[in-house]
């Protein structure tokens, strides 16, 4: 088996394969052109593909997550409000009872 094997970077593989599906050059013409076996290509668009599935399921998470923070800390916010209501409330009643001559 051949141990000399060219490693390709990440970068270099995005850069194949951006050529290929933006540039809509065939696989096998990329393939020429970088001196790699055209099923390499197809195993790194398959590996992309793969990922960016995951990326996205990512995201969503994320987005959901922030969004069950915001929705805690809105629902702090009115506990809150509703606390100062109920007291300025029970303030009010209690002023007009002293003005009413009520205890």
């Amino acid at each position: 088996m051949n141990q000399n094997r060219n490693q390709h970077t990440a970068s270099k593989k995005v850069e194949i394969l951006r050529e290929h599906l933006e540039n809509q050059v065939s696989i096998s013409e990329v393939a020429r052109r970088y001196g790699i076996n055209p099923n390499l290509i197809h195993k790194w668009k398959k590996q992309l593909f793969e990922g960016a599935v995951e990326t996205f399921g990512r995201q969503h998470e994320k987005a959901r997550l922030g969004q069950s923070a915001r929705i805690g800390q809105l629902e702090e916010k009115i506990k809150d409000k509703d606390s100062l209501i109920a007291e300025v409330i029970a303030d009010n009643i209690r002023l007009k009872k002293k003005l009413n001559g009520e205890n």
